[in-house]
């Protein structure tokens, strides 16, 4: 592995846990045709989001080069690469490039691709060419690959088969680290995890009910020998913000019970 690569990496997994807890806040033009309100007010969440010293936050490059500056140096940044029309999750469209990351400093640039979809090759061939672009200046490659094509039962987006098939993808492809959904629970996401040769780290997913079953999500992805996690709305939207990623970080690095980490969450 490049220098350069390992540096970055190193950067965002610099917990002596060898995990990672980030946050995405790449949502805006993906999310819905109404932008989540938390997420329009950038200016105010972001603080809140950095109070809480996540491993790096995942932004779209507009949003980073807007928003971003005043925390520069703080926490790693992941410049997000594509996006997908709301409500047409199947297709992704790729709006940044290698150059942009590096122009803005990033630790990473992720890619996000959905697999059990017509138009599967098409995206491969696009997270390939990233990969190859990345590669020669050592910039590291983070998929976001989700199992969520028509070719997929809606009930089955979450399961061990299309799971482990997604993360298996996105490392053939060539990428470092692979970013999918949890199976819910530990001992199948844990052959998701032994069946990819890169880390593999679980994605937050659609918003939970309570903080609690937030905390036991992230247990069970310790649990599963898993990199870590990286986590939006289930943050960002969170009564406390800041107290949420502290709870997270002591799950995730510190190995806290889920009552211990609760403790820390101002709800």
């Amino acid at each position: 592995m490049l220098l350069g690569k390992r540096i970055r990496l190193n950067r965002i997994f610099s917990s002596p846990s060898g995990r990672a807890v980030t946050v995405a806040i790449d949502h805006p033009i993906a999310f819905s045709w109404d932008v989540p309100v938390e997420l329009q007010r950038m200016r105010d969440i972001l603080p809140r989001i950095v109070e809480g010293r996540p491993d790096a936050i995942t932004a779209q490059k507009g949003g980073a080069e807007h928003y971003f500056e005043p925390f520069a140096g703080r926490v790693p940044l992941i410049m997000q690469a594509c996006f997908f029309l709301p409500g047409i999750p199947r297709r992704d469209y790729q709006i940044g490039f290698v150059e942009d990351a590096l122009r803005l400093g990033a630790d990473a640039i992720a890619m996000t691709i959905t697999v059990g979809t017509e138009h599967q090759g098409e995206l491969a061939a696009m997270l390939g060419r990233l990969v190859r672009d990345a590669a020669p200046v050592g910039l590291p490659v983070i998929t976001h690959i989700y199992p969520k094509g028509e070719m997929v039962p809606e009930g089955e987006r979450n399961s061990l088969k299309w799971c482990l098939y997604a993360a298996r993808t996105g490392a053939e492809i060539g990428v470092d680290v692979v970013k999918t959904n949890y199976t819910g629970d530990p001992d199948t996401f844990r052959k998701v995890v032994e069946a990819c040769p890169v880390p593999v780290v679980a994605a937050g997913g659609p918003k939970l009910g309570t903080s609690r079953e937030v905390l036991e999500m992230a247990r069970g992805v310790v649990e599963a020998g898993a990199a870590g996690l990286t986590v939006g709305r289930n943050v960002w939207a969170a009564r406390d913000v800041a107290g949420t990623i502290r709870a997270l970080k002591a799950v995730v690095h510190d190995g806290a019970s889920v009552d211990d980490a609760l403790a820390l969450i101002r709800e």
